[in-house]
């Protein structure tokens, strides 16, 4: 199924809890492999220790350029913070900043 979801995906974010970060594996691993951009977005919230985006990079062995962000996914104006790392992201690694594939035809 998740072949289908991300077909013609520009990029992803990996919604990520700090008390269950091995969770995290299998999405971040889908998306290298299939070379598709993607942010990892930190769930904060009441009750759960905060971390470092650092140390959730190191701890979820991702590369220097992978977004890692701070939110509390039931924020409207965190979660827009994180789709907007995401598009930034994406367009950052795109030549020409236009993303092509299957799901934006070119012009």
């Amino acid at each position: 199924m998740w072949d289908e979801l991300s077909y013609g995906a520009l990029g992803a974010v990996v919604l990520a809890d700090t008390r269950r970060l091995r969770d995290c594996f299998a999405s971040i691993d889908y998306f290298e492999q299939r070379s598709i951009k993607f942010v990892v977005a930190v769930n904060c919230f009441d009750g759960v220790a905060r971390h470092n985006p650092q140390d959730v990079r190191i701890a979820l062995d991702l590369d220097q350029d992978v977004p890692v962000v701070l939110c509390d996914a039931r924020r409207r104006e965190s979660s827009k913070q994180v789709l907007m790392a995401l598009v930034e992201h994406v367009l950052a690694a795109t030549p020409g900043g236009v993303p092509r594939g299957p799901s934006v035809p070119a012009r």
